[in-house]
């Protein structure tokens, strides 16, 4: 599997409350290649998230291009930016979000099923992340009766389970201790490897994101390196 080629052209995101405009982002040109892994860090606020959601089809751009294998998002339906979210981009969060009234395996195979897979095809594929993840012996537990980061491992077999081409984690372990942090995080970049995805993670943490060969501080709504 190959990774998904990013590109931003003018990127601009501008936040109206009430007469007052912000402007998040202001004029983003930045290019991802296939496979690259990519560390954003910046002050709280300056719009790392937001960043992402756009990246991930989950909002919108108020200006600029975003194209995704030569692709502008901009040109595709409602549907259509559903369909490539689900087939091509993988979502971690801070906050696991995973469906208390499934077990682990039931949360992992959502993606397969809502691509139109069946039944077993969706297990198989969700037992096969599990087992990858280190929870092959607790597919059948539900959310409530696994630890944080177990949780955090389920989410992230969720979102490799359609083996996206486009891999973006939101503070993937902000709300776990540190050494399972470490932990978490390690299984991330292993897994992202054998894959071969584009990954992009925002991060607070500098000891983190010093993992990573490219590095962008979001400041003043434009990208440093670093």
């Amino acid at each position: 599997m190959t990774g998904v080629h990013v590109r931003l052209e003018d990127l601009r995101r501008t936040h109206v409350k009430g007469d007052e405009r912000i402007e998040v982002l202001r004029g983003v040109d930045l290019e991802l290649e296939p496979g690259e892994r990519v560390a954003i860090v910046g002050p709280s606020g300056s719009g790392k998230s937001t960043f992402l959601h756009m990246l991930g089809l989950l909002d919108r751009p108020t200006g600029g291009r975003l194209l995704l294998d030569g692709v502008d998002v901009e040109g595709l339906s409602e549907n259509e930016r559903a369909r490539l979210r689900n087939r091509s981009i993988g979502f971690v969060f801070q906050a696991h979000h995973l469906l208390p009234e499934h077990d682990a395996v039931g949360n992992v195979m959502i993606p397969v099923r809502l691509a139109g897979a069946g039944v077993e095809i969706a297990r198989a594929r969700a037992e096969g992340l599990l087992r990858a993840v280190g929870l092959g012996h607790r597919t059948n537990h539900r959310p409530g009766e696994l630890s944080g980061g177990e949780q955090q491992r389920v989410a992230l077999a969720r979102a490799l389970v359609m083996g996206p081409g486009l891999v973006l984690a939101d503070e993937p372990t902000g709300n776990l201790d540190p050494a399972t942090s470490w932990g978490v995080f390690d299984l991330m970049l292993q897994l992202n490897q054998q894959l071969g995805s584009t990954l992009v993670v925002v991060t607070h943490s500098l000891e983190l994101a010093e993992r990573f060969p490219r590095r962008l501080l979001l400041q003043e709504g434009r990208f440093l390196e670093m």
